[in-house]
């Protein structure tokens, strides 16, 4: 099987690349796995089975050629900066939207039917964010083409190199305390490592076709919870102080102008979501989720 990747070098696309690698049947597939920054695939150059080119998927034409002898699609591609605008911000346009359009299209043209797609737990058209907006336009977008489609959508995730736990832990480092926006928001975070195993069994099971599944966590934590726990754990416990909603909204604001920022107001808007599992958690294909306390202090105390 011909697996194009899109967005399969970044922090789960790698997880599920690796997944789908060392398996028993790793060797009937090889992995296409577009990027334009080949320094940040290094990481994957050593499995055989994958080809790591230079290429941009925003571009059609290249992504008509990258299609071509593929057996399936899967898209990964997500920001969470992406602008203010209405219905949403022109990175998240791009990204979320504009992207799955192409990739439909380019699937549909070289005769790829399946395709699995990684959106956000609480994507819809009216929620509260471009960020949640956009997800589910791309959502919509490839549901529309007629392909054979598996969406999934996952909390927060954490694992090694995440951008959640170990952003705190690593501010716990410097800062005497947390003056945190949103501290009281709900999130049910799920190990990268389970999201990558539901997403590579998807490729084994025909019911997934046509299918989304909500991906959660054991357990619902508070922001202020999560902050918590992430200091503690690397060695440096820290105070947190929840904002009122409007210096918060002023904090986000300014920290937009800040190249590689912790916030933007559209985060605080995704955050008056509870991103969290209405049915509890239960894992497709008969996988039970990993705690939290199992995995995290053995990344976070490095």
């Amino acid at each position: 099987m011909n697996i194009l990747v899109i967005g399969g070098t970044g922090f789960l696309g790698s997880a599920i690349v690796r997944e789908l690698a060392r398996r028993p049947a790793s060797a009937d597939f090889q992995f296409t796995l577009p990027t334009r920054r080949r320094d940040h695939a290094k990481h994957l150059l050593v499995l055989p089975t994958a080809d790591v080119v230079d290429a941009d998927v925003h571009d059609p034409a290249t992504l008509a050629r990258l299609m071509q002898g593929q057996d399936a699609v899967i898209s990964l591609v997500g920001i969470l900066k992406g602008g203010e605008g209405e219905p949403y911000g022109k990175g998240f346009a791009r990204a979320h939207v504009e992207l799955p359009q192409k990739i439909a299209a380019a699937a549909k043209a070289a005769g790829v039917r399946r395709v699995l797609h990684v959106s956000a737990l609480k994507a819809a058209a009216d929620a509260p964010s471009g960020y949640l907006r956009s997800k589910a336009a791309g959502e919509a977008v490839l549901q529309a083409a007629g392909l054979d489609l598996t969406i999934f959508r996952p909390s927060v995730i954490f694992g090694p190199g995440d951008a959640f736990l170990t952003l705190f832990a690593r501010m716990a480092r410097i800062a005497p305390f947390f003056p945190l926006a949103g501290a009281d928001a709900r999130f049910q975070p799920v190990w990268i490592e389970d999201v990558a195993a539901a997403v590579a069994d998807s490729l084994h099971h025909a019911e997934s076709i046509g299918a989304s599944y909500d991906l959660c966590g054991p357990t619902q934590y508070s922001l202020r919870e999560l902050v918590d726990y992430a200091a503690a754990v690397a060695g440096h416990p820290r105070f947190v102080i929840g904002l009122p909603e409007p210096i918060a909204w002023l904090q986000a604001w300014a920290m937009e102008f800040i190249p590689n920022g912790p916030m933007t107001r559209d985060n605080i808007r995704s955050m008056r979501v509870p991103s969290v599992c209405d049915s509890g958690c239960a894992l497709p294909f008969g996988r039970s989720a990993t705690a939290l306390e199992i995995v995290a202090p053995t990344y976070l105390r490095r």
